[in-house]
């Protein structure tokens, strides 16, 4: 705040001082002054761009004396502009969003430790026309860096991107796998912060529609699944931002409130949404699915089902999963009930404890508007799709069809 005010006095010194000039002296004679004044300025600090409004005719400007103000002041602060913010020469990203402001950019650079002070960085761009002129893109900058170097990077030094694809339905430990296995980023490290399920502490910053979780949780069902453009070498964090910026733009609060009106607050939707992206192989089938395990949470099916007991597979599958073998395959149903979890939705009632995939927003919104049914079964046809019953007893004919 001090320094702001610095400024803000400096600069308005100078232009009384200008004025006071003007009206002693004819405009070319001093125009002429200030061009002498400029072209006689050090160069070593700013090779690399003219500034904006240098003058080619003669006479005095609003413009030019702010100009002529903002460079004295930043010969003041020599200091700031030539000292890096620190010593570390290891070259780490830094993206600017689209729509982005020079002010915010700015601010983040001295935030992630890249510029020691953030509004001198911001003058700096400002007398040189950069903030006029900064893109949208992924850079590397080092904390060693000066501001004339960081501000030639942010013109001029576009890192090479590379895409990774995040398939539907996958668990954070297959995303890790990939990650590691094409050599994207540190898959364990993502895994680590995932199931941390502490972003802020990350350094992402605050993501309110997590706020209703409870501490510890897994950011497992929040991981939108999408094709994402990283710089090469890109920390774990930055395609987890991604990540959950994508999830917040796609799952929006409309479609939260949609489902808080029937019944079901985010963590159990995107639960709810992972068992139903697991399940369903057709997208047309996704509102049917929904609306059986919806019934079953109800009272349609208690009777039907003896319980609200989902007895969804792809529950179990994750419970048991391991390295190499994610989604466990048994011989026999059977098997299901002997897998003592929480997350086994045979041997317990309701939903399990948290999504079991990160579902896409098709199986989100089927979620949220089930197609209207009676259905309390479904057993899988063998092709992809899926039969489905109201009774136990047009279940156990279709499952003797289908599952011989």
């Amino acid at each position: 705040m001090f320094r702001i005010f610095t400024v803000r006095n400096f600069l308005g010194f100078i232009i009384f001082l200008a004025t006071l000039a003007i009206l002693g002296l004819a405009s070319v004679v001093a125009g002429r002054h200030l061009k002498g004044q400029w072209e006689s300025r050090p160069q070593h600090e700013t090779a690399f761009l003219e500034p904006v409004g240098e003058p080619e005719q003669e006479g005095l400007t609003l413009e030019r004396l702010e100009n002529f103000g903002l460079g004295l002041y930043l010969r003041w602060q020599r200091e700031f502009v030539e000292q890096p913010a620190g010593a570390s020469t290891e070259l780490q990203p830094f993206t600017i969003a689209a729509g982005e402001t020079a002010d915010e950019v700015a601010a983040r650079l001295q935030q992630e430790g890249f510029v020691s002070d953030a509004n001198i960085f911001k003058l700096y761009m400002r007398y040189y026309g950069i903030d006029r002129r900064l893109a949208a893109g992924d850079f590397e900058l080092a904390p060693s860096m000066t501001m004339q170097e960081i501000a030639e990077r942010l013109q001029k030094a576009r890192v090479d991107e590379i895409a990774v694809t995040i398939p539907e339905g996958w668990r954070a430990e297959q995303i890790a796998d990939l990650l590691t296995q094409q050599n994207i980023t540190d898959g364990r490290r993502f895994l680590e912060l995932v199931r941390a399920g502490d972003p802020a502490a990350a350094g992402l910053g605050p993501y309110v529609f997590l706020a209703g979780r409870s501490p510890g949780t897994s950011l497992e069902g929040y991981l939108f699944p999408d094709t994402y453009r990283l710089p090469a070498r890109a920390a774990p964090a930055d395609l987890l931002r991604r990540m959950l910026d994508n999830f917040a733009a796609k799952v929006t609060p409309e479609i939260i409130q949609e489902a808080q009106a029937a019944g079901l607050n985010l963590h159990e939707l995107t639960t709810l949404a992972s068992i139903v992206e697991r399940e369903a192989v057709r997208a047309d089938e996704r509102p049917l699915i929904a609306s059986v395990y919806l019934n079953r949470l109800s009272d349609v099916c208690t009777k039907e089902a003896g319980g609200r007991y989902l007895q969804a597979d792809p529950t179990v599958q994750y419970a048991r999963g391991v390295p190499g073998n994610w989604w466990w395959q048994p011989t026999s149903v059977e098997e299901y009930k002997k897998v003592d979890s929480p997350y086994n939705t045979y041997l317990y009632p309701g939903l399990p404890p948290g999504p079991i995939s990160n579902p896409g927003l098709s199986a989100i919104l089927a979620a949220v508007r089930p197609r209207p049914t009676a259905y309390c079964f479904f057993v899988a046809t063998g092709d992809g799709g899926h039969v489905f019953a109201q009774t136990l007893a047009e279940h156990e004919i279709n499952v003797a069809r289908y599952q011989r």
